[in-house]
């Protein structure tokens, strides 16, 4: 049997959509080519199948009809290839929620969308056409094509001349779209290809170049999965000269504003300055050694509006005609007239579509305070703003370094805008020329540490410095550890404790830094007054440390934040890997472990409220009928709320929940479950009685990790809602309640149930 592996690239992101949870890049992966190659090897010599983790990342063989896929263990971390066969993954098990934590659901219940589209579909379509549909997904736009294209009903297959052909790539959703077209009665209607759109050939995929291309391959930002190379190449070798496109074109705009809040999320030289704690994560003259990625940021920035000054009106940044080729790099000097005076701190972006070629049909991604003139149609300006919240389209932040630019009103600004074929970056005139600024960069490129905007604000956080560093000072009170080992990725920690002790030694796991945080250590050594030689970091470790990796010490101190890297976009309590790493047997530490260790945080308290959360129950309910296409087959799957038995409910994800629309607290903050990282953690289960204070519609429970850093518990370190870095999970009820009203239901109560073996915490309600 000879299988074909393709190398996954940036392209193919746009047949699989977007993750509203793992956040886990593709580029970024550890696992490498070789190791897939490897993986495959052995799975053809020996046809075994490695135990699921969580799915991540997936290659496909469409020779052998089967998915090559990339699973994460939330314990540890560990990556690895298994098979999945075709008939093994897909909607076949429908109580399965497969593609929960894809924005697919969030994206079909996008009225707006679905409604422009199908106008836009109705208008350029005619009864002959040769339709391409590039993404397909579950099939929709294919589906309105073939609808708008005749009322042909003979049932015959499609033919060269009248026909839709759907391009999707990924196998469990190319699955889903079958079922799809099925219960419409589109199966013979639609021709479906499990490629991606750079692998099709004219007279052999497809019979002939297509008139027509409907494609929806956008993210928040635009271009992000890979929006153009897929338009380069259908222009190329998939389309005629004088193809049509749904959409026409596309159009960014963007706003000068000054945000506090913003600010933190990346300017941690200027906030850690007010921590008075002599801990320099960013020490003078090495400005770059830590900061965030430059590029742009998805953001409901709708929920920071009262925290936001605009300093400018919108204006246009670039425009994007799709029924042309289009450029792989651009760039343009806009001159923006400043309206107040104040600090550029960031760039916020949105953009307008335009779906048909009269100019009649628009989508817009703008925040709601871009209001519309009261003389102009609003379906038809590009300034009209999204009206129902969701989570698939956000807008845009990209952040003016350091403290911004201060500016006074009338003033001229020089914004110089670049795009690439995957995003679009930004640089005011008064900033360092970009080359300087990747000049600075290639000097510290070896130490420079990337971490997310919430990370880099958590560092610059006083208050939460003071917690850790108090903390820590009351553990060492009277008692100087030996050795200490940091568990998990925390560089404030290894600094810290390096900081405040003479004689301890540290030793830092840094499961996902690794080397780049021992380079970042070494960089910033003089500026915190400790030497190397008493901070180690262990490259080689597998399953257990010995007494030989401590140089014959034993453990007296083992702490953590816990912080993973690359674990910010998980649920919270994927975190207690940090227990269960030092206990299930103490299979890791167990040998080096003094008897009397102290273990910080000391205890987990998995935390719960009732919350309103109408915006984003509506974003995951059932789908019925879009646009009178039928998709109920595919609620299980995508895992949907609403209609189904509470036994089908979807699983708990990750969201912000401060960025999910309208919200209230419906209940008190409850205590569902404590861990005690002292003892070995084992399977339990936690119940807490919910009591509504107020009056509303509950949909769901919020849940999080309060971690109590002492014994004594004089520490917490909350990350609930009103904690903006932190990420909660959320349980959406399978139906709403009215709560708190006479009549309506006053109690209910919340289980949670947690497994060790996997990490993961299930949740059940009821009624008392």
């Amino acid at each position: 049997m000879r299988l074909r592996v393709t190398r996954v690239t940036r392209l193919s992101l746009a047949a699989r959509r977007r993750s509203s949870s793992s956040h886990v890049s593709l580029l970024a992966s550890r696992f490498s080519y070789q190791a897939f190659m490897a993986f495959l090897l052995r799975h053809l010599l020996t046809r075994s199948t490695p135990n699921s983790f969580r799915p991540s990342r997936t290659m496909s063989s469409s020779a052998a009809q089967r998915l090559f896929q990339l699973k994460l263990d939330p314990l540890t971390g560990n990556s690895e290839w298994v098979v999945i066969d075709e008939q093994d993954q897909g909607p076949e098990n429908p109580s399965e929620p497969i593609l929960a934590t894809t924005s697919y659901l969030d994206m079909l219940n996008d009225s707006r969308r679905n409604r422009a589209f199908q106008e836009a579909i109705d208008k350029t379509v005619t009864k002959n056409c040769r339709v391409l549909d590039i993404g397909a997904g579950t099939g929709l736009l294919s589906m309105m094509a073939a609808r708008a294209m005749s009322s042909d009903d003979s049932g015959v297959s499609p033919s060269a001349e009248g026909m839709v052909t759907a391009c999707e790539s990924y196998l469990p959703m190319v699955k889903l779209m079958r079922k799809v077209l099925h219960l419409n009665g589109m199966g013979r209607k639609i021709n479906v290809i499990n490629k991606r759109s750079d692998e099709l050939n004219v007279g052999v995929d497809i019979p002939s170049r297509a008139d027509v291309l409907v494609s929806e391959i956008l993210d928040s930002e635009l271009l992000g999965e890979g929006l153009i190379p897929t338009l380069q190449h259908a222009h190329d070798k998939l389309l005629v000269e004088t193809a049509k496109t749904v959409p026409y074109r596309a159009a960014t705009y963007g706003q000068l504003v000054e945000s506090k809040f913003l600010w933190k999320l990346h300017d941690l030289y200027n906030n850690e300055v007010k921590a008075l704690d002599n801990i320099y994560l960013v020490p003078s003259g090495q400005e770059t050694i830590l900061s965030i990625k430059q590029q742009q940021y998805a953001m409901h920035c709708d929920a920071i509006k009262e925290e936001i000054k605009l300093l400018s009106e919108p204006f246009k940044i670039f425009e994007f005609d799709f029924s042309k080729r289009p450029d792989s790099h651009e760039e343009t000097e806009l001159h923006i007239k400043t309206t107040d005076n104040g600090s550029v701190q960031a760039v916020i972006s949105w953009w307008i579509l335009q779906l048909d070629c009269e100019g009649t049909i628009f989508y817009s991604t703008a925040p709601k305070w871009i209001s519309v003139p009261f003389n102009v149609n609003k379906s038809q300006t590009p300034f009209s703003s999204a009206q129902d919240w969701c989570d698939h389209w956000k807008q845009c932040v990209w952040f003016i370094p350091g403290k911004g630019i201060r500016v006074s009103k009338d003033e001229e600004v020089h914004l110089h805008a670049i795009h690439t074929d995957i995003s679009i970056s930004y640089n005011l005139k008064t900033q360092l020329p970009r080359t300087q600024i990747e000049q600075h960069d290639l000097l510290a490129k070896d130490s420079r540490l990337i971490l997310s905007p919430e990370r880099v604000a958590i560092y610059g956080d006083s208050e939460w410095r003071l917690s850790m560093l108090t903390a820590i000072k009351n553990t060492l009170l009277g008692n100087t550890p030996s050795l200490c080992v940091v568990a998990d990725d925390s560089i404030f920690l290894t600094i810290l404790v390096a900081h405040l002790t003479q004689t301890s030694h540290v030793i830092s796991l840094f499961p996902g830094l690794r080397d780049k945080g021992t380079q970042y250590l070494q960089a910033v050594a003089v500026a915190n007054g400790f030497s190397m030689d008493r901070i180690e970091v262990l490259q080689n470790w597998k399953t257990c440390l010995t007494l030989l990796d401590t140089h014959q010490k034993k453990v007296d101190l083992l702490i953590g934040e816990p912080f993973y890297y690359g674990n910010e976009g998980k649920l919270p309590w994927q975190n207690l890997r940090f227990c269960l790493m030092n206990e299930k047997e103490r299979t890791i530490l167990n040998s080096v472990l003094s008897e009397d260790v102290v273990i910080m945080p000391c205890k987990g308290i998995l935390r719960a409220c009732a919350m309103s959360l109408p915006d984003l129950w509506n974003s995951r309910r059932c789908l019925k009928k879009i646009e009178g296409l039928d998709h109920s087959v595919v609620n299980a799957t995508l895992g949907a709320c609403g209609d189904l038995s509470e036994a089908q409910e979807g699983p708990c994800l990750p969201y912000f929940v401060w960025q999910c629309g309208e919200i209230k607290e419906l209940s008190e903050i409850l205590r569902v479950m404590e861990f005690d990282f002292s003892k070995p953690i084992c399977p339990c289960t936690g119940k807490a009685k919910v009591e509504f204070i107020e009056t509303g519609i509950c949909h769901g429970f919020v849940l999080w990790i309060d971690w109590v850093m002492d014994a004594e518990s004089f520490t917490v370190l909350a990350t609930g809602p009103v904690h903006r870095y932190w990420k909660q999970g959320v349980k959406l009820l399978s139906k709403p309640i009215s709560v708190g009203l006479h009549g309506s239901e006053r109690t209910r109560e919340i289980e949670a149930s947690f497994d060790p073996t996997s990490g993961e915490i299930i949740v059940k309600h009821c009624l008392l």
